[in-house]
Formats: structure tokens, C-alpha cells, sequence
């Protein structure tokens, strides 16, 4: 087996397997959270099926206050090579109609979760002289989003502390890249615990597989901030060629559209 070890959480489907297929091949043991336990034994037993690698499954909500602690407390004498936060979800609607309960199930799950699960396997890290981190933003990152303010603007918290921590580990080992893909044909709008609304967007829809491998690699290089599709790079320009309320009337413009 491997000495290497990768943590991927939300690597039950989507994303988050597709990358764990791909660090397995590179013969990663793994650990992956999740909070769908057949899917998690479903995917730990395709994964050792193909690879030599070993799987750990470990079922948590990680929108719960110090799940990160708790998960921590458990893998502790496990060194962590890599870390994936690649657990997410949306919610679409109104603010003013939107359930609170969710959202504050996504902010802790998207801000608090990830930081501090970042902060506690990152000092390990930094200690041996290497590592590698990928957080999962979005190409909804880069601007305001009506009918989805919560996930637009979580994304864009995620976007913001992972390039400062990546300048911050310069000369260290460790490196932090920040995946931003667009719409991605997964079921990331699905709730932690309970069904949802979920946009709808009809193109410009990547394949998991493909956008895991653009992230991985830019992962291994080390690059700060990885936005997959030409497409979705001059998306991403949008706020800085024009002003941020037509950017924003534009995303709305979308999100109405494809509403239904």
C-alpha cells in the first residue's frame, strides 16, 4: 500500500469521486467523507475494485458546528498528503423566501467547515515541507448571483481565502489551488440531509470527469486558481469589463430563465 494519503470530502459522486479515481490511480490511499453512507461504500468498493489502493469511509454531516474537529480527533495519526474540500450544495430561490435552516447548513458546510478542516490538517503540512490543497469554489465566485446569494457568495469566500493562504504558503511545500468550474452535470444542489430547489442552467454543462482532471492537474502543478473551458474564463472576466449591476442583472437574467 501506499504511505500517500488524500482526504476527499463530498466523495460519495460527482467531483469529489472523479478526484478520488484520479488520486487513486496515483496510488493514493484514500479518505472519503460523506454524509450518504451506501453511496460511500458503493464508491469504496468500485474504487478497490480498479486500484491497490485502501479506502476509508467515514459518514458525517459536514454541515454540522466542529465536524471538522470531530473528523480531525479521528484521522490524527494518519498523515494527510492532500486534502480535497470539494463538499457543497446549493439552494435557489429569494433570500427573503429562502429557508434559513439550509442556508445555515451551507455556510457552515462551504466556510466553516472548510477553513477549519484546512487549518487543522494544513499545520501537519506545513511541518513536513509538502502538501496539496484544493478547494472547491465556482465560476459563481467571481460575481453576485441573484436567486442563489448564499451560494454565490460562499463560493466567492472560498475563491478569496484560498488564494491568500496560497500566497501566504509560498517556499513552504504546501501548495493551495482553487478549482472554479461552471455548470457541471453532478448533484451538487443536493441537500446535506433534505431535498432542495436546484437551478436548472441548459448549457455550457461540463462533464465531472473532465473538470476533475483540469482541477487535478492544476492541483499537481501547483497553480492558485484553476477555471476550466475558455468559455467560462471570459465568464469570469464579466465584473471587471463592465459594471458589477449589469454583471449581476445577467446572472439573474439566467437564473430566471432556466428557473423552471
Amino acid at each position: 500500500m501506499s504511505n500517500k494519503t488524500a482526504l476527499v470530502t463530498g466523495g460519495a459522486s460527482g467531483l469529489g469521486y472523479e478526484l478520488a479515481l484520479l488520486l487513486a490511480k496515483d496510488n493514493y490511499n484514500l479518505i472519503l467523507i460523506d454524509i450518504d453512507a451506501n453511496k460511500l461504500e458503493k464508491a469504496k468498493n468500485e474504487i478497490q475494485e480498479k486500484f491497490n489502493s485502501e479506502v476509508t469511509v467515514l459518514v458525517k454531516d459536514l454541515s454540522i458546528v466542529n465536524i471538522a474537529e470531530e473528523i480531525f480527533n479521528e484521522i490524527k495519526h494518519t498523515p494527510i498528503d492532500v486534502l480535497i474540500n470539494n463538499a457543497g450544495f446549493g439552494l435557489y430561490g429569494f433570500f427573503a423566501e429562502t429557508n434559513w435552516k439550509r442556508e445555515a447548513a451551507m455556510l457552515n458546510l462551504h466556510i466553516i467547515t472548510t477553513t477549519h478542516l484546512t487549518k487543522l490538517l494544513l499545520k501537519g503540512m506545513v511541518e513536513r515541507g509538502s502538501g496539496k490543497i484544493l478547494n472547491m469554489s465556482s465560476l459563481a465566485a467571481f460575481q453576485p448571483g441573484p436567486l442563489m446569494s448564499i451560494y454565490y457568495a460562499s463560493k466567492s469566500y472560498i475563491l478569496s481565502f484560498s488564494e491568500a493562504i496560497a500566497n501566504e504558503l509560498k517556499g513552504t511545500g504546501v501548495t493551495v489551488t482553487v478549482l472554479c468550474p461552471g455548470q457541471t452535470k453532478t448533484s451538487f444542489q443536493e441537500v446535506v440531509s433534505e431535498g432542495t430547489s436546484e437551478n436548472k442552467i441548459g448549457f455550457n454543462i461540463a462533464s465531472p470527469d473532465e473538470v476533475a482532471k483540469y482541477g487535478y492537474k492544476a492541483m499537481l502543478k501547483g497553480k492558485s486558481v484553476a477555471i476550466p473551458g475558455t468559455f467560462n474564463k471570459f465568464l469570469s472576466l464579466l465584473p471587471r469589463i463592465m459594471p458589477r449591476n449589469i454583471a449581476t442583472s445577467i446572472v439573474r437574467k439566467i437564473q430566471e430563465k432556466n428557473r423552471d
